[in-house]
C-alpha cells in the first residue's frame, strides 16, 4: 500500500528489507509523487546505516515502534548538515509475513466422523449412513429415551445450581455407575476396593488410563485386531505402543479364538490387554463365555492386566446383567482388573460425554491411591467432567422404577436392532447375493 501524507509515506517492515524490496518500493513512490513535490523534513530520530539506492538513501530511524522505518530522501549536503534525513518522502510499505498456521497441512478427516459429514451434505433422498454407532428412529433422527426425558425435566424443575464438579466428578454418579457394571453383590465394592472417577465419556477414560499405564512403566498395550479405530491415536498419543492380538476372522466373519489365544499367550508377562465387555466394535462378534473363561485362565497365567471397554452395556443384548458377565467373571476369578464405561450408546447420552473409570485393587488403602493418581492425570487434561449427563444417569439408577423403565426401553432398542438385521439378511438373501451372511444375524 502507498499512503501520502504531506507527500511523505513510510516503509514500515519487521526485517531488514532487501535492496531489491527498497528499489521498488522507491520506484512505486517515485510515479505517485507530483513533480512539484514540497519538501520538507518529517519528525524522526537519530539515523544509522544508510542503504543508498541511485541518487537516494533510505535510512533506518528508530520512531520507538515495533517496526523498523526507511526513510528514503535526498543524501544530506556536506555544506547543510541540518539536511540530514531530508526526505522527499517516506515510503509506507508494509511486508507479510507467512502466517504461523502457513506450514499446517490439511488433516484427512476422520474416517468415522469424515462419513457422518460427508452424508450430511449429500442431497440424496435415499441415503443411508451407516458409519457412526447412533441409535436412530423409524425417520433417522436421534432418539431420545422417556425415561432420559423425564429425568431431564424432573432436574429442570429441581433448579439445581450449576458449580463445579469434584476432580472424580459426581460421586453419586460414580457409585451407581459401579454398581451398574460391576453389580450390587460385587465383592471388591463392598470392601471399597474399586477406585472410581467420572470421566469424559469412554474416551475420556481411555486417555487418563492410558496416560496412567504410561506413567507406571508400561510401554505398549494390547488391543483386538480389528478394534474400534479411535483406540489406537488415544493410546499412542498417551504414549504407549499399540500392539495387536488377533481376534476376527475375515474369511470366515467370525471370531478368530484359535489365533487370539494363542497371541495371549505369547504377550509378555504384566502386559495390559484390551478388552470389548460386549458388543465388540466393529465387528459386533464376542466370545461366548466358555471362550470368556479361557481368556481370563490364560490372563491369570501370564499376569496380564485386564481393561475393559464396555461401551454398550443393556444396548447389545437388552440385558445389561447379561453384557456385564465377562468383566464380572474376570473379577470373581481374582483379577484386578480397569474398566472405562460410556452412557451414550445405552442412555442415549451422545452429547453429554457420560462415562465413568475404575481399577479393582487389592485393598481400600491400594484403591485410594489408584485415586489420587487417577485424579492427577484428570486434573490438568480436562480438571473436572459435566454435570448435567451424569446427573440423569444417576437419577434414573438411583431408582428402582426408573431403572425398570431404563431396563424395558434399552430392550426396545436392541430388539429394534435385531429385528432390523434380520430384515437386511433376508433381503440380501432374496437379491441373489452369493455371500454369506449369516455373521450379521449371529
Amino acid at each position: 500500500r502507498i499512503h501520502t501524507l504531506h507527500y511523505y509515506c513510510l516503509i514500515t517492515i519487521n526485517r531488514q528489507p532487501s535492496i531489491m524490496m527498497l528499489r521498488q518500493a522507491a520506484q512505486a513512490l517515485s510515479r505517485r509523487l507530483p513533480t512539484t513535490a514540497r519538501r520538507s523534513s518529517p519528525s524522526f530520530l537519530a539515523t544509522s546505516s544508510s542503504v543508498g539506492i541511485d541518487n537516494f538513501v533510505l535510512t533506518p530511524v528508530n520512531l520507538q515502534s515495533k517496526r523498523d522505518i526507511w526513510v528514503w530522501g535526498s543524501p544530506p549536503s556536506s555544506s547543510s548538515s541540518n539536511r540530514r534525513g531530508f526526505a522527499d518522502a517516506v515510503v509506507d510499505h508494509e511486508v507479510t509475513h507467512d502466517s504461523h498456521w502457513s506450514q499446517f497441512p490439511m488433516a484427512p478427516p476422520d474416517p468415522i466422523i469424515g462419513l457422518t459429514e460427508a452424508y450430511l451434505k449429500d442431497d440424496f433422498p435415499d441415503k443411508v449412513n451407516v458409519g457412526v454407532g447412533a441409535y436412530r428412529c423409524d425417520q433417522g433422527m436421534p432418539f431420545v429415551l422417556p425415561v432420559v426425558r423425564e429425568a431431564e425435566n424432573e432436574l429442570v424443575a429441581e433448579e439445581l445450581d450449576h458449580e463445579y464438579s469434584g476432580i472424580a466428578g459426581c460421586p453419586n454418579f460414580v457409585d451407581v455407575a459401579l454398581k451398574f457394571a460391576y453389580g450390587d453383590d460385587c465383592l471388591p465394592l463392598k470392601e471399597n476396593r474399586v477406585a472410581g472417577v467420572q470421566t469424559l465419556s469412554g474416551t475420556g477414560g481411555l486417555r487418563v488410563f492410558g496416560e496412567v499405564l504410561h506413567q507406571f512403566g508400561h510401554k505398549h498395550i494390547y488391543v483386538p485386531n480389528p478394534t474400534w479405530g479411535n483406540h489406537i491415536p488415544i493410546f499412542t498419543n498417551a504414549g504407549l505402543e499399540v500392539r495387536k492380538y488377533r481376534y476376527y476372522d475375515n474369511a470366515t466373519s467370525n471370531l478368530d479364538f484359535s489365533g487370539l489365544l494363542d497371541d495371549l499367550q505369547a504377550i509378555p508377562e504384566g502386559s495390559c490387554v484390551l478388552l470389548h465387555a460386549c458388543a465388540h466394535n466393529p465387528t459386533g462378534m464376542d466370545p461366548t463365555m466358555e471362550q470368556w473363561k479361557q481368556i481370563s485362565n490364560v490372563a491369570k497365567e501370564r499376569n496380564l492386566l485386564p481393561f475393559f471397554d464396555c461401551a454398550y452395556q443393556g444396548f447389545a443384548s437388552g440385558d445389561a446383567r447379561k453384557d456385564a458377565a465377562a468383566l464380572r467373571m474376570f473379577v470373581e476369578d481374582g483379577h484386578n482388573i480397569a474398566l472405562v464405561q460410556s452412557f451414550s450408546k445405552n442412555f442415549g447420552l451422545y452429547g453429554q460425554r457420560v462415562g465413568a473409570l475404575s481399577v479393582v485393587a487389592d485393598t481400600p488403602d491400594e484403591a485410594k491411591r489408584v485415586l489420587s493418581q487417577l485424579k492427577v492425570h484428570i486434573r490438568p487434561s480436562y480438571s473436572n467432567p459435566p454435570r448435567h449427563g451424569a446427573r440423569i444417569v444417576s437419577k434414573i439408577l438411583s431408582s428402582e422404577k426408573k431403572t425398570d423403565e431404563f431396563v424395558e426401553q434399552c430392550m426396545g432398542m436392541a430388539k429394534r436392532i435385531d429385528s432390523m438385521r434380520i430384515k437386511l439378511r433376508n433381503t440380501l438373501e432374496e437379491l441373489g447375493s452369493s455371500r454369506s451372511w449369516e455373521h450379521i444375524t449371529k
